[in-house]
């Protein structure tokens, strides 16, 4: 049967993931400390990876029990600088700035974080063998590369490739799963934005990176899949909801995916 094989929490949005073997249901109905943070502009807009692709330059790594972050420049020699995501969040905000040359804001929501899509605050899902189809039709690009760029949330094995393009319907429609005893509706298939396109690592753009994926997506695309969800064939992953009801509980590796 499908089984979770991969928890990817995004503490600070638009930088590096932490993996994890379990991860509990937020009070708002996502994965807690996922997308907790994220940065933003004067005029209040979000500031991430769409629009700067110098957030490819940092590297991140968190000790989220100790609430700390360590940044690295991924060109430059010097040693991490570690912030309390608490304490220093006004030296970390200032810090940011600094970097990007420009005032920023950092903001903390607890109860559901920064989702890309609002309607869909839940966590993005993919089975690995879908990941693996991507990365075929890149050759000089490996797994893990194709796993950075798409950055998804929960991760499925003994899946076939796009399975969870049966996990949403029509428009206004849901679909109900379960991931261990977590409730799961899928809601649609999720937009991609330019941030695939580019090297995890440096930023540099793959050549016809998006024109390759829609072509190969649509190709593949099952005649089962509702293909209404589609007004382009750049979309990968399910966008999900999590019930509110779900808080507190546990998602764990290894857990069954049911109906």
């Amino acid at each position: 049967m499908a089984k979770l094989s991969k928890i990817l929490i995004f503490p600070i949005k638009s930088l590096d993931a932490i993996a994890l073997s379990q991860v509990e249901i937020s009070a708002g109905g996502a994965l807690k400390s996922d997308r907790e943070f994220a940065l933003f502009d004067q005029r209040g807009k979000y500031f991430n990876a769409k629009r700067s692709p110098q957030f490819h330059l940092l590297r991140t790594s968190y000790d989220l029990p100790e609430r700390l972050v360590n940044i690295q420049h991924n060109h430059e020699q010097f040693n991490p600088i570690t912030f309390h995501l608490d304490r220093d969040r006004q030296a970390l905000a200032s810090w940011f700035s600094e970097f990007f040359k420009q005032p920023l804001e950092l903001k903390q929501n607890t109860a559901n974080g920064f989702p890309d899509d609002p309607e869909a605050w839940g966590a993005t899902v993919i089975a690995e063998s879908s990941l693996k189809t991507v990365q075929s039709w890149y050759p000089a690009l490996d797994l893990e590369q194709i796993r950075s760029r798409f950055r998804t949330n929960l991760e499925v094995e003994q899946a076939e490739a796009f399975w969870e393009d049966k996990l949403f319907a029509k428009s206004g429609e849901v679909v109900p799963f379960k991931i261990g005893d977590v409730q799961f509706l899928g809601t649609n298939p999720c937009q991609r934005c330019p941030v695939p396109t580019r090297d995890p690592s440096t930023g540099e753009v793959y050549p016809d990176f998006q024109k390759i994926f829609s072509q190969q997506r649509e190709l593949t695309l099952s005649p089962d899949t509702e293909r209404s969800r589609f007004n382009h064939f750049y979309r990968l992953a399910l966008n999900t909801q999590i019930p509110l009801t779900e808080a507190g509980k546990v998602l764990k590796l290894g857990d069954l995916i049911t109906d």
